[in-house]
């Protein structure tokens, strides 16, 4: 009788640790597929947006830019070493002021998104500052240049990963005042964008000696530009200088041709995309325009970066800002990753701790006010129909020649 109590024991206690055991194991299994558990099979969802103009005149740089940003995310999701998984919320702001400001609402009213990599147009990203900055949204600027965005207040909100007009203008002025050009007639658009660019060029510009012969502001929806171009032609400047986007400096380029102006013309960096040259075909050769950072394939990581781009299918280019806004997209989910989808935490981390990051377009450094330092400026001249770095074209080799500067 014992021996049989015995045996029935240890098989009892047989079967209790075959039941636990069995236990352990699904509760390690729900573990492991529970939402936002790192290395989880099922991980919580973090939403992220992208604001930029994806209709419009300017919607060149606004696709390029929200590709790229969808590519670094991509990226992210397929690492399974990720905390969370990225969903991005895709939202046109036109370029408007007031549809960027209904955008900036609509991406701080969802409290799933966590940040946001907003706008390419300047007067849109001056307007969308205080929105951002009342709801506690993290905006991340990823193409827009105008200096107050980030200099013209202390929102810890508010950061930049590309650079402001002032050294794109200071560099604008000394590569033509280098070249013998002396005279300058401007046009800008009337927006913040277009006031800023005036600003900088016209201070940089007189403070090597150059004089401007007039100042004239143009609408953005303006298209007849005969009366400014008249008033020009009659100036004989040695060079024209654009302060503006696409849509107006194609309209200008073209009216400057008709009217016979024989003046070297000049843009910034809102010029700087493929339909500038589409649009104008042989008028757009020898058109400057100048851009902060290298050129795409001699960023650090630019040729892997467009392989990558070119390999997803993506039916518009990159732009000039598509690196910036692939960068935005890395940065911003490595701040969710290291301090967890909260508002709050995640603008402390952006503003504070993002020193001497290694990106494709080099070292990223936010200063205190959130401003990316980057120091280099590109200038880019329109030869064959594509934008080519002026150190690599014909230009600057001699082989072909730029209208010449009268004041010489």
């Amino acid at each position: 009788m014992g021996n049989k109590l015995s045996f029935l024991w240890k098989r009892s206690q047989k079967g209790l640790a075959l039941i636990l055991g069995l236990l352990l194991v699904l509760s390690l299994v729900a573990t492991q597929c529970a939402p936002g558990v790192p290395g989880a099979g099922k991980k919580e969802t973090v939403k992220i947006a992208f604001i930029g103009p994806l209709t419009g005149g300017n919607a060149g740089p606004g696709l390029g830019g929200r590709n790229s940003f969808l590519l670094a995310v991509k990226e992210r999701n397929e690492d399974p070493n990720t905390k969370y998984h990225y969903e991005v919320v895709v939202i046109d702001d036109e370029c408007k002021p007031d549809v960027g400001v209904q955008a900036a609402l609509k991406a701080a009213s969802d409290p799933e998104i966590i940040a946001s990599a907003s706008h390419y147009c300047s007067m849109v990203a001056i307007s969308t500052a205080d929105t951002f900055h009342n709801h506690g949204l993290p905006s991340m600027v990823w193409g827009a240049v105008l200096p107050d965005i980030t200099y013209g207040n202390d929102y810890v909100e508010i950061t930049r990963v590309n650079g402001t007009q002032i050294n794109q203008n200071e560099f604008h002025a000394k590569m033509m005042y280098d070249m013998g050009y002396r005279t300058v007639s401007i046009l800008h658009d009337t927006t913040d964008y277009g006031r800023g660019h005036l600003k900088y060029f016209s201070q940089a510009w007189e403070a090597l000696g150059g004089k401007i012969l007039s100042v004239q502001g143009v609408n953005v929806d303006q298209e007849d530009y005969t009366a400014e171009l008249t008033k020009i032609k009659a100036e004989n400047p040695d060079f024209i200088y654009f302060g503006g986007l696409t849509p107006s400096g194609i309209s200008i380029r073209k009216q400057m041709v008709k009217l016979g102006i024989d003046a070297q013309f000049n843009g910034t960096s809102g010029i700087k995309n493929e339909a500038f040259n589409e649009a104008l075909g042989p008028d757009a050769e020898g058109v400057i325009c100048f851009l902060e950072g290298a050129p795409i394939d001699e960023l650090p990581g630019g040729k892997e970066f467009l392989a990558k781009y070119e390999a997803e299918g993506y039916e518009e280019p990159p732009e000039a800002y598509g690196p910036f806004a692939y960068v935005a997209a890395q940065l911003i989910i490595d701040a969710i990753e290291k301090v967890g989808p909260d508002r709050a935490k995640v603008a402390e981390e952006l503003e504070k701790n993002t020193k001497d990051r290694d990106t494709i377009i080099g070292k990223v450094t936010f200063d205190e006010y959130g401003q990316n330092i980057v120091p280099l400026i590109t200038a880019y001249v329109s030869q064959d129909g594509k934008w080519v770095s002026w150190s690599k074209s014909e230009y600057a080799s001699g082989k072909r020649s730029l209208v010449p500067p009268k004041s010489k």
